[in-house]
């Protein structure tokens, strides 16, 4: 039997729910039963009958699915699978920071650790952030904003408010560089620029439109464009070109790989399936700590729908 066949049946029989991240190998998004962003598939596996979630991500992604399903066993295939942004910051950092500026709120990008969330006070994602930063304005003096300071400007700026930026970044986004975009704009003038706004700002100045990974698929779904240049990891052009099969994405370049997020492979789902090995298992203070601001999160962002 195969491996994809065999993952089908142990899927089965262990109540098992698979969850693929949009920058994950090809062959392991085609296997899960919900691919997308990371909150959004913890909060799909969240609403399933499952025992069992497998998630085909990095290891926040994993924890932040424990966090919000903390009664379903969550396995991470390759728990070597990190991201460098996360680990730019920890919860000591922060609390040193915090300690500096007493009346600022904290927002967590939704990239960071169980330890991290559980020191803040709202969590959000690179779609809400504008949004989270509108509503915390006008009650916080000075506003904290952890770990990426390219989403920090980009959300601030579009906000209209001022933060304290914790000077993190993805080293994956940092290598997408104007120049990459003005070539290939010179190369297909009618194609749409899409970007992550985890890009420095001079990248994302260039755009037409900065989004997250869910918010690219819909994008070019409602776009009347045919082509368009995508500004992210290189995994997100397997999705766009199965929603949208019509229409041509063009990588910005095609060296634009996290390396960590291809660590997951089939032959490690099945393992992960067959012996529901690398669990990821979170102190009971630290997922109550940390679904509050994903909580509230959720809660501001219901009111604006």
């Amino acid at each position: 039997m195969n491996a994809v066949a065999e993952i089908a049946r142990l899927k089965k029989e262990r109540h098992a729910v698979i969850l693929a991240h949009n920058y994950q190998l090809p062959e392991v998004q085609d296997i899960a039963d919900y691919t997308g962003d990371s909150l959004g598939l913890s909060l799909e596996a969240a609403k399933t009958k499952a025992e069992v979630i497998i998630f085909c991500g990095v290891y926040f992604m994993a924890e932040t699915a424990k966090i919000i399903s903390p009664e379903k066993t969550v396995v991470i295939p390759d728990p070597t699978a990190g991201c460098p942004m996360a680990d730019m910051v920890s919860a000591a950092q922060l609390r040193e920071l915090k300690a500096r500026h007493p009346q600022a709120k904290v927002v967590c990008y939704v990239n960071t650790t169980a330890e991290v969330k559980a020191e803040c006070d709202v969590c959000c994602t690179s779609a809400n952030a504008v949004l989270i930063l509108k509503k915390l304005k006008k009650e916080a003096a000075e506003i904290i904003f952890v770990p990426d300071k390219y989403l920090a400007g980009y959300a601030a700026q579009k906000a209209g408010c001022a933060v304290i930026p914790w000077p993190g970044y993805c080293p994956t986004h940092a290598r997408i560089l104007p120049e990459h975009i003005v070539k290939l704009k010179q190369e297909r003038p009618m194609a749409k620029v899409i970007v992550h706004p985890e890009c420095n700002g001079l990248v994302v100045a260039l755009a037409d439109a900065a989004l997250s990974t869910a918010g690219m698929i819909k994008y070019a779904s409602e776009n009347d464009a045919e082509e368009f240049i995508v500004a992210t990891e290189t995994g997100m052009l397997h999705g766009l070109r199965k929603a949208c099969p019509r229409k041509r994405f063009y990588p910005v370049s095609e060296e634009i790989v996290c390396p960590n997020m291809k660590k997951t492979t089939l032959e490690k789902v099945l393992r992960a399936l067959q012996t529901l090995e690398f669990q990821v298992e979170l102190p009971g203070e630290i997922i109550n700590r940390a679904r509050l601001p994903i909580q509230r999160m959720m809660d501001w962002t219901k009111k604006n729908d």
